[in-house]
């Protein structure tokens, strides 16, 4: 059912303290989707995702009277919630085991498909196939992916404007995407 009330940030804020469920059905019906693509980045299971954003919603709801607009917008505080909810079930013991289970899957499906070694993503076939794209996309994906360094750090490194780092990086995965598809 569509939300048919519209709140100010400061309403929606005030009824969620007042714990009105009405506030509550607003602020999932119009940031949930939002909320599940940032766990989705992070938690690739469809199910364990929407059990991270089922958990994200109740530490919200649970920790509403925390939330202090002078640091921040209820949307940036929410997806801060979101994110650790993510990282936190990443981390654990289990999720860590599927992950390595579904990469082993999904190297074993790349042989079955194909014959082709290149097509393997372990971590030195990925660093072969890195070591093929153009310098300022190679450079970018070396720092970011073997290094470490965050997206600020390589624009300092590299000397070169934030966003022509963002730029490259995206077109870089994309890059490395349609190599993976073939």
């Amino acid at each position: 059912m569509p939300a048919t009330n519209t709140y100010s940030e400061e309403e929606l804020v005030l009824l969620l303290q007042q714990r009105s469920e009405a506030a509550f059905n607003y602020l999932y019906q119009n940031y949930a989707a939002v909320l599940y693509g940032i766990v989705r980045k992070t938690i690739f299971d469809e199910q364990t995702a929407q059990d991270v954003l089922q958990e994200a919603f109740v530490k919200i709801w649970n920790n509403i009277d925390k939330y202090d607009p002078q640091k921040g917008r209820i949307y940036t505080w929410m997806i801060n919630i979101t994110r650790n909810a993510a990282i936190d079930k990443l981390r654990s013991k289990g999720e860590v085991m599927k992950s390595k289970i579904r990469t082993g899957e999904e190297i074993v499906n790349n042989i079955g498909q194909s014959l082709k070694t290149e097509q393997v993503t372990d971590t030195i076939g990925l660093r072969q196939v890195v070591g093929g794209l153009e310098p300022g996309y190679k450079a970018i994906v070396e720092l970011a992916y073997f290094k470490g360094f965050t997206l600020d750090e390589i624009s300092k490194t590299l000397d070169i404007p934030l966003g022509t780092v963002k730029t490259r990086m995206r077109h870089a995965i994309k890059l490395l995407r349609e190599h993976f598809k073939q």
